[in-house]
């Protein structure tokens, strides 16, 4: 298969979606402006090798089951995921309360693990969804602490969607409350993405100090966001520090490092 080839496949597999499930080829070959044609043998190769199914029915395409083991592949191998299990799951007890992990991706977030306060091994769930970076707590917290010039660059082109009455969709009050996430060490989400749910996060460093992903806890009642005890931010950067140690980062390094706690 030729490089071209190789991209069209992406271009296809990419065109599926949560609204967007199910495609037939001539749905496929106009998303893309690919002949019916090309499109088809394209197709029929992903469907040999198990990254799309067809329905017998009516006879459109979607996602197959590879896809879904490679996700599982991955979720197994993330780095974020190996260090971050552990300290995920003490905090999301302590806290009784969800605890997220997510990466930052293509200026958004994906979500890599969702982890429930169990001690059960099943109340953790691995990737997805992926989520915006203007009204996520784990969004923002990672927005807030890149470079400047990043945040210009996000800022240029970014649409900020409005997901409810409370998200921020200014481009000058968001960067406002970016500077402030920096002064105060991390980012909340005031039902700014999913009404009646809010949470707090923080950034995770890499060992260049780069942000690069972000931890976050869920905040019950919705009330609690508006004066959160310290106890409960002190935890989620404790938790945040100790995984970006685990990544290899070293306290101080970051351009715009995390200021309301030393390191453990």
């Amino acid at each position: 298969m030729s490089v071209q080839s190789i991209r069209k496949a992406i271009d296809i597999l990419s065109l599926f979606s949560i609204t967007r499930p199910h495609l037939g080829i001539t749905e496929i070959s106009k998303s893309i402006g690919m002949p019916k044609a090309t499109a088809h043998g394209i197709v029929k190769t992903l469907v040999e090798q198990g990254f799309l199914i067809q329905d017998a029915e009516n006879n459109k395409y979607s996602l197959g089951l590879r896809i879904y083991e490679l996700g599982m592949i991955l979720s197994g191998t993330l780095k974020i995921n190996l260090v971050g299990l552990g300290p995920a799951r003490r905090l999301a007890q302590n806290r009784s309360t969800m605890v997220r992990l997510g990466l930052w991706d293509r200026e958004s977030v994906f979500v890599t693990m969702n982890r429930f306060p169990s001690s059960d091994v099943t109340q953790t769930q691995f990737l997805g969804p992926r989520i915006p970076a203007h009204c996520t707590a784990l969004g923002k917290s990672i927005l807030a602490f890149l470079p400047k010039e990043q945040i210009r660059d996000y800022l240029k082109h970014a649409e900020l969607s409005a997901y409810t009455p409370r998200t921020i969709v200014s481009k000058k009050a968001l960067l406002d409350e970016l500077e402030d996430i920096v002064r105060i060490g991390y980012a909340t989400d005031n039902q700014e993405y999913v009404s009646g749910h809010c949470c707090i996060g923080a950034p995770i460093y890499d060992r260049m100090g780069n942000p690069i992903a972000a931890v976050s806890l869920s905040v019950q009642p919705p009330d609690l966001i508006r004066k959160l005890p310290s106890s409960l931010v002190d935890d989620l950067i404790e938790i945040s520090i100790e995984i970006s140690m685990s990544m290899g980062y070293v306290p101080g390094t970051a351009s715009r490092g995390i200021t309301r706690k030393a390191a453990p």
